[in-house]
């Protein structure tokens, strides 16, 4: 009789254990690209990690002194400076016709050393201005150049220990490369582990390309960034449901922070609502 309570009373215990098993939590940690002058709102409202624009912060333009005292800041910073982004001005053109390769590798290879030097060992490549093409060039050709100057960087990249992601834009701000495919294509082409990809969900969304690319690039992907749809404001602040994307970087087994890159206004409070929000997103979408 004490054996087989004894065996009721383990099945039970069990049953109970199985039933209360925590739900898979979502492994990303998530960041804001922002003014480090928003530091400390940044880092109140949850977030661990700040994305600043190079012509801010490390640019190969100032004097060693001013690049000393942003360093200063970027390592004395509540939020860890992971990345930047903007690296090339418009009128530094990396792509078209009107590309220096004696004026781009110069630039970038100081632009790598200024971030190696501050810890930043991400760069974004997105600088929609820097390699729009003129209306009516042909885009082929554009690719298949762009292609060589981007294994050129990758090189120096790697040279200076620096992850370079080459970012999808799209039509609002740049003509060329405005879609996750394409943009996979160029860096599958480089085939260098110092070039990789950025999934910017944001542009996805606003391009209507699928999910599905997400997965078919899996291989590829080092960098995730997001925003609502018809504002570009932080995620909760419309409400979009931005979990087919999300579902699609599950899928695609990418593990890495998500950065919410916002250009709407928005308060403090926004901040922290947003943090809640995406975390509730994603935690909701690695439980089902």
């Amino acid at each position: 009789m004490k054996l087989r309570s004894g065996i009721v009373l383990s099945l039970c215990s069990a049953t109970l254990l199985f039933s209360f098993k925590p739900q898979p939590k979502s492994p990303h940690a998530l960041g804001m690209i922002e003014n480090l002058n928003k530091d400390s709102i940044v880092y109140a409202a949850g977030f661990k990690m700040i994305g600043e624009a190079v012509s801010r912060s490390i640019s190969p333009s100032f004097t060693e002194e001013k690049l000393q005292t942003n360093i200063t800041r970027i390592k004395k910073a509540q939020c860890q400076v992971y990345m930047c982004n903007i690296l090339f001005s418009s009128s530094m053109k990396i792509a078209g016709p009107a590309v220096n390769e004696q004026c781009v590798l110069p630039y970038a290879d100081s632009l790598f050393m200024r971030a190696k030097q501050a810890g930043v060992n991400w760069l974004i490549l997105g600088s929609g201005g820097a390699r729009r093409i003129p209306d009516g060039y042909d885009a082929k050709k554009a690719q298949v150049d762009f292609t060589v100057l981007c294994g050129k960087l990758a090189l120096l990249a790697q040279m200076h220990k620096i992850m370079l992601v080459l970012e999808s834009l799209e039509t609002d701000e740049t003509n060329f490369l405005v879609n996750l495919k394409e943009t996979a294509e160029v860096v599958r082409a480089v085939n260098n582990p110092n070039f990789r990809l950025n999934v910017d969900i944001y542009h996805m969304g606003r391009m209507k390309e699928s999910p599905q690319v997400i997965v078919d690039n899996a291989d590829l992907i080092v960098h995730c960034e997001i925003a609502e749809l018809e504002k570009r404001t932080l995620p909760g602040m419309k409400g979009d449901d931005l979990k087919p994307y999300l579902r699609a970087i599950r899928k695609a087994k990418y593990k890495g922070p998500i950065f919410i890159e916002a250009t709407a206004p928005y308060t403090p409070a926004d901040a922290t609502m947003s943090y809640k929000f995406l975390s509730r997103q994603l935690d909701e979408v690695y439980a089902e």
